[in-house]
């Protein structure tokens, strides 16, 4: 069964406790109607978004937080609804927060990845979410986790969250989900070298994908020299290391191999107390960038910094002020709040 976005129609279909009875009944296009709220950027929708999110808190946090990513071209959308059939044919009810990238001109979402999971979209225990990345890695973050929170709230007990694989929203997405996972094309050699260290040292699981037929071969050597270069690295976890796995998206092969690497460490990291703690410090640094976006709109917001900020660009630009001094500046206007 597909899921879409739901539009708010009228002061009901934005009624906080109705949407909330309704997503904890299962209700899909309930669902699709709370994740529109939170993503709209009104200021009422916003208000009813958090009364929502406050709702359903206690309903939330019992569901397998898996992040998925990788360069362009190398599968992931094929991986993802290959995992996700695979889980709900093993009973589970499994949602997707695929983030795709944003047109540059109207902010939607360009590739469009419920489109590309067709065979999973028509499982009705599947749940598909396609969201455009947005001008900022702040927003998606922000609005994956509070969709995250929706999706858990409506039984969901797996959520797969499929970032755009560019930029920086691999790390992002890291530090929202229990278990980060790393898809990688079966090159190895040069493709290892132009691996930033920073997102092997992300990842908790390395997938090899398209580990089949001719390509069997180069996909065996390169999880040899990811296994190599994951040895040097620490650990995320004392109680975890990283493992690296083959499987072919495209044949569904090594599928059941993954998710027993997953499974394998939620027991290891739950039984060590590490799930908990990760989470709690998740839910903090969460505060914390809502408390950095929200000075960065009350700055957006401010009617006399609006007429500072050319000028201060303008000095800095110059070299007659010092970024640092400018910054001071358009944040004292912030805290010291409006003037009468």
């Amino acid at each position: 069964m597909k899921s879409g976005g739901g539009r708010l129609t009228g002061s009901r279909g934005a009624d906080p406790a109705v949407l909330a009875a309704r997503i904890r009944a299962g209700d899909r296009p309930a669902l699709a109607r709370g994740i529109t709220l939170i993503e709209s950027t009104r200021a009422d929708h916003q208000e009813a978004a958090q009364a929502l999110l406050t709702m359903l808190l206690p309903d939330t946090g019992r569901a397998v937080r898996l992040g998925l990513s990788g360069a362009p071209g190398v599968g992931k959308s094929t991986f993802t609804e290959a995992l996700g059939t695979f889980l709900t044919g093993q009973g589970h009810r499994v949602a997707v927060l695929a983030i795709d990238p944003s047109s540059a001109r109207s902010g939607g979402s360009i590739l469009g990845d419920k489109t590309r999971m067709e065979l999973l979209a028509r499982d009705p225990n599947a749940f598909i979410r396609p969201s455009p990345a947005g001008g900022t890695l702040g927003g998606v973050a922000r609005r994956t986790r509070e969709a995250m929170l929706l999706t858990e709230a409506a039984g969901f007990d797996v959520v797969l969250v499929e970032t755009v694989g560019v930029g920086q929203s691999e790390t992002a997405v890291a530090d929202m989900v229990d278990m980060f996972l790393l898809l990688l094309s079966p090159g190895g050699g040069d493709e290892l070298q132009g691996i930033k260290r920073g997102i092997m040292e992300l990842a908790d699981l390395v997938v090899v994908n398209k580990a089949d037929g001719d390509l069997v071969p180069a996909a065996k050597r390169a999880a040899m020299e990811y296994r190599a270069a994951l040895h040097l690295m620490r650990p995320k976890s004392a109680h975890w290391t990283p493992e690296v796995k083959l499987a072919s998206a495209l044949k569904g092969e090594g599928i059941a191999e993954v998710w027993a690497a997953v499974e394998a460490h939620r027991k290891a990291l739950s039984a060590a107390g590490d799930l908990d703690r990760a989470r709690a410090a998740q839910a903090q640094a969460w505060m914390w960038t809502e408390i950095r976006e929200g000075l960065f709109a009350a700055l957006k917001g401010n009617a006399e910094a609006a007429r500072l900020i050319p000028r201060l660009e303008a000095e800095v630009a110059a070299g007659a002020m010092t970024p640092t001094v400018a910054a001071k500046r358009l944040l004292a206007l912030v805290f010291a709040g409006p003037k009468g």
